[in-house]
């Protein structure tokens, strides 16, 4: 007999309890792997996304955890030119792969709100030098 069970919460010597906030880290480090998504978002900050570090990934991410089962909201910033809706789909599914694998939870719902829209450094460089001729 294994010595953990995830799926009850239990334990031969106790409870198991994953914070909201493990769930959320993960979330977030799940969505930025996909290719296309420039980061999270912390919100409109006068009306533009703000961008959020690596260190605040969790900050884009809002979860329901219960003991069994989780939901993850994640509020995303894509790359421009890149095609949003499959994009989306392909953080759904790492997002909820992620989670279950490491965790144990069954994910129930993962959406994604895309709050902007960057463009690449290239581009925007390029953007400026025409600005500046």
């Amino acid at each position: 007999m294994s010595e953990h069970n995830l799926e009850t919460g239990q334990s031969q010597i106790g409870s198991i309890r994953i914070a909201d906030e493990v769930v959320a880290i993960i979330a977030g480090l799940a969505a930025t792997e996909v290719k296309g998504v420039a980061g999270m978002s912390g919100g409109l900050a006068g009306g533009i996304a703000e961008m959020l570090g690596r260190k605040n990934l969790s900050k884009g991410v809002k979860v329901q955890v219960g003991e069994k089962e989780a939901a993850i909201d994640l509020y995303v910033v894509i790359e421009y030119g890149t095609n949003i809706p499959e994009i989306s789909t392909e953080v759904q599914k790492n997002v909820k792969r992620a989670i279950e694998n490491m965790t144990g939870l069954t994910v129930v719902e993962v959406n994604v709100h895309v709050q902007g829209v960057i463009f690449s450094n290239m581009e925007t460089n390029q953007e400026e030098e025409k600005r500046v001729k």
